[in-house]
């Protein structure tokens, strides 16, 4: 088969479409024919060599694809060949073939294609194991977005309406924040020309958000804890602007605040299966009903994975970037 290779760390020219074996195919996995992949900030990382894949996992990036069953192994009962699904992966994504354990497999949702269902795994995964499983966002509630046109972003902010929450997002340009506007986010904020602190109080009359979902780190942690309600969760899901701060910590204990964080990529195989579970009860419904819809910026075939990861780190995009082998 044909799979896009690192073939040093570096920057997006190092990535190159190559011919390599064919995935082995083990007992509680299928053999996924791959109709499209989707990108993900972690493949960058990987290929700059931040984070190495998991032990066990493919070399070759792509944390989430779509595509037809071709083979599946012993002890699966699920699935069958021929079966579209999508599928989160610990790695090997970017290639015309992945073998993945059968409990991190999902069905296509109704009324979603193909290709457009490689959209989801990674993006909702993650949204409903953070602000859902684990800050428990309820209806009623205000959830702030840290980078609401982002993957991630564009899906929380339908998810959390769906849920009804009021949302509330930032974002670097008025392009960004319309598309946030027309996804449903009711207060959006230019980071760039606005203190999103001040307009967060402005907005919920001095009292704050509840839950916050941000993968900055650093560069917001003491303004997301300042932004929080009584009983605020600060979710992180990234370290991108720095990982190291300070913690005053009579911040947290007068206002009762929880901070959280965690990780999709690094978790067990029975957690993601549990995520998985969970996403095929609660989120599936919300797509299948036209209530969480895919967002694609743009799809670019494997052999230009450069240019696609090029795309990803300047940040203009709205959305999912797609690869079709």
């Amino acid at each position: 088969m044909k799979a896009v290779v690192i073939t040093v760390l570096g920057g997006p020219e190092v990535l190159q479409l190559q011919q390599v074996e064919d995935p082995e195919l083990k007992d509680g996995e299928v053999l996924i024919k791959i109709e499209a992949a989707a990108l993900n900030k972690l493949d960058a990382f990987q290929r700059q060599g931040v984070f190495a894949p998991p032990p066990g996992a493919s070399p070759y990036p792509g944390l989430e694809c779509s595509g037809t069953i071709e083979a599946v192994g012993g002890h699966v009962s699920r699935w069958k060949v021929g079966d579209q699904v999508c599928a989160l992966l610990s790695g090997g994504g970017y290639a015309e073939k992945v073998a993945v354990l059968a409990g991190q497999v999902l069905p296509v949702p109704p009324g979603i294609s193909l290709k457009d269902a490689a959209s989801f795994p990674e993006v909702a995964c993650t949204v409903w194991s953070t602000i859902f499983m684990i800050s428990r966002l309820s209806s009623g509630e205000i959830l702030l977005i840290h980078g609401g046109s982002s993957g991630i972003g564009t899906f929380a902010i339908q998810m959390a309406k769906y849920w009804g929450a009021r949302v509330f997002v930032t974002a670097g340009n008025e392009e960004k924040l319309a598309a946030c506007k027309d996804l449903g986010a009711d207060v959006c904020i230019n980071y760039k020309t606005e203190d999103f602190v001040a307009r967060v109080k402005e907005e919920t009359g001095g009292k704050g958000v509840d839950v916050i979902l941000d993968s900055l780190g650093q560069a917001y942690f003491q303004r997301n804890l300042d932004s929080l309600n009584f009983d605020g969760r600060l979710f992180l899901i990234g370290t991108m602007s720095g990982s190291v701060t300070e913690l005053d910590l009579r911040v947290v204990l007068s206002k009762r605040l929880t901070i959280q964080a965690a990780g999709l990529r690094v978790r067990s195989p029975e957690n993601k299966a549990v995520i998985i579970r969970e996403v095929e009860d609660h989120v599936w419904p919300a797509i299948v009903a036209g209530k969480v819809k895919p967002v694609i910026y743009k799809h670019f075939p494997l052999s230009e994975a450069a240019e696609a990861h090029q795309l990803l780190e300047s940040s203009q995009h709205i959305g999912k970037i797609l690869l079709f082998p």
